[in-house]
């Protein structure tokens, strides 16, 4: 098993971390049979994959063993902005047959953290995430870890999230506010109901937290009478996608 060491933002907002907890008792009460979900969007930057790393790791963090999947091998950034060290081998290694997936698993320093990195951008993803091999390993991963989260491409995009929806137990769509159209987003639900896929929920992100109106209000009352329990937390949060001052995972609507 390889090893790999995660870097995370030091001054993570009081509000995403509640936001990530919130999220995660919303999955565990869609029932025992969801442990394997896919994590989408729309368009690309819409932070889909800060939150399946955030849900990962909020599911890991409350005891579960919990795996991270990177299905984006058309263009991962996972590996770019959270890992140190180097990795030999990813998915796509495995989907080949060149490798078990029990080699090319990483042990990560976040406890009962697990993740498979993408490995190099093979010329079929489609075709590899729609195999029997990949069907075969996600069965297999269900009796070591208690969660499977699979990062996938943006559905508005390409097709690789419905056809990885399909082998999985639901699907949680990544919405940024204020950025994709009511219209679109209801293409790509459709799409993912074509592949018969549970949709668990959508996930709101980049909401203005400080701004006027509910989430603005709602953040000032959280700080106002919770604030002096759970230290002060600052009242700008960066987004891992745009570095631009936006709430991440505000509101969670599964």
């Amino acid at each position: 098993m390889q090893e790999v060491k995660l870097q995370f933002e030091q001054n993570a907002d009081f509000r995403m971390k509640e936001a990530f907890k919130t999220l995660r008792s919303n999955i565990e009460f869609c029932g025992d049979n969801v442990k394997v979900i896919a994590v989408t969007s729309c368009t690309p930057h819409e932070g889909k994959s800060s939150v399946a790393m955030e849900m990962a790791k909020a599911f890991a963090e409350a005891g579960n063993r919990t795996l991270l999947v990177d299905a984006d091998m058309r263009k991962s950034v996972l590996v770019g902005r959270y890992k140190t060290g180097g990795v030999k081998y990813g998915l796509s290694h495995c989907l080949v047959g060149k490798y078990k997936y029990t080699d090319v698993l990483c042990k990560t320093n976040v406890p009962n953290l697990y993740m498979i990195f993408s490995g190099p951008v093979p010329p079929n993803p489609s075709e590899l995430l729609g195999s029997d091999k990949f069907r075969d390993m996600l069965n297999a991963l269900k009796t070591p870890f208690t969660y499977v989260i699979i990062d996938t491409p943006p559905l508005g995009s390409v097709i690789d999230a419905a056809v990885v929806a399909k082998s999985c137990d639901g699907t949680v769509l990544v919405v940024e506010n204020n950025a994709v159209s009511y219209r679109f987003v209801q293409k790509v639900k459709e799409q993912l109901d074509k592949s018969g896929s549970r949709i668990l929920g959508v996930v709101l992100n980049k909401v203005e937290l400080d701004s006027k109106g509910y989430y603005g209000n709602y953040g000032r009352y959280y700080g106002k009478y919770y604030g002096k329990y759970y230290g002060k937390y600052g009242s700008e949060t960066k987004a891992r996608e745009t570095k631009e001052k936006k709430g991440i995972a505000a509101n969670v609507s599964l």
